[in-house]
């Protein structure tokens, strides 16, 4: 993770903003900086989103592959995940630097996104024990500004709810099963991503915790907590990060309000989802007549 080094009057001045519920930015411990959400932005993609949170900008594409179900899960389809740190968005990138920092991050997203509590995993099989669709997410961080894993949690959410399959009829014949994909563009699979989780991360600072947080705030953090909720505000993966300790006291305080802020999340990003696919289908009207 990208990292900024601050003197002790720098941290001083932050930790006493934050414990007055003020931060350098003047934003309040709960609040969100202004994020911006595009959908429908990379070619030769299934869907695609880019996502702006701060400086940080991810771009995230997914391709969908026919593939086998695995043995676990024979009817059901899967996500597979791919992050890659541009060395652009930041020197320490370059590397190893970045490749583990991705293996990090894709490593928790099989564990928010890889289950039936957000996604209806059952509606990418074709056919059971045989064929499923595997969506192949490849997630590209351009810029980085600190909170990343909610940043690329929304833009899969909105990289998903573009997403556009071919139909396939699968037919029997002397030599085994057939697969045919439909070649109307309008005969196509939509993804039901009401449910789908977003991550919400907080970083304990001081005796107080924050949402959205900066680089420098983060180096003055001394743990995060990242949280999964769905719609429902059911937790799909908690995970503790950083080298320092929370009291359980904390963790739980932590917990009720990252279930709280996840789940406020959802209704104004699917509003957002829904008006750009609504402007984006009014402009290819528009481009058509004239």
């Amino acid at each position: 993770m990208a990292t900024v080094l601050l003197s002790e009057a720098e941290k001083v001045y932050i930790l006493q903003g934050i414990r007055d519920d003020l931060r350098v930015d003047g934003r309040s411990c709960e609040d969100y900086r202004l994020m911006e959400i595009e959908t429908g932005v990379v070619p030769n993609t299934d869907g695609s989103s880019k996502v702006t949170l701060g400086n940080s900008v991810i771009l995230v594409g997914i391709k969908a592959d026919i593939g086998k179900p695995k043995p676990v899960m024979p009817d059901e389809g899967y996500l597979e995940f791919f992050v890659d740190c541009s060395a652009n968005a930041t020197p320490e990138f370059e590397g190893r630097g970045g490749e583990e920092l991705g293996t990090e991050l894709s490593n928790t997203l099989y564990k928010v996104f890889n289950n039936n509590c957000g996604m209806d995993l059952k509606s990418l099989c074709i056919s059971p024990r045989e064929l499923c669709w595997v969506l192949h997410v490849d997630v590209l961080l351009l810029q980085c500004d600190g909170n990343l894993y909610d940043a690329i949690s929304i833009a899969i959410k909105a990289a998903l709810f573009n997403t556009k399959i071919q139909k396939v009829h699968v037919s029997e014949d002397e030599g085994g099963k057939e697969i045919e994909l439909s070649d109307d563009p309008y005969n196509v699979l939509r993804l039901d991503v009401e449910n789908v989780p977003c991550v919400v991360t907080l970083c304990k600072v001081g005796h107080r915790y924050v949402v959205d947080a900066t680089l420098q705030e983060k180096a003055c953090s001394v743990a995060n907590l990242i949280i999964s909720v769905t719609q429902k505000g059911m937790l799909t993966c908690v995970r503790k990060m950083g080298g320092g300790s929370l009291d359980p006291e904390s963790i739980f305080e932590m917990t009720e309000a990252g279930k709280r802020l996840g789940k406020a999340l959802h209704a104004p990003l699917m509003k957002l989802l829904h008006e750009e696919e609504s402007l984006g289908k009014k402009r290819e009207k528009v481009g058509f007549l004239g």
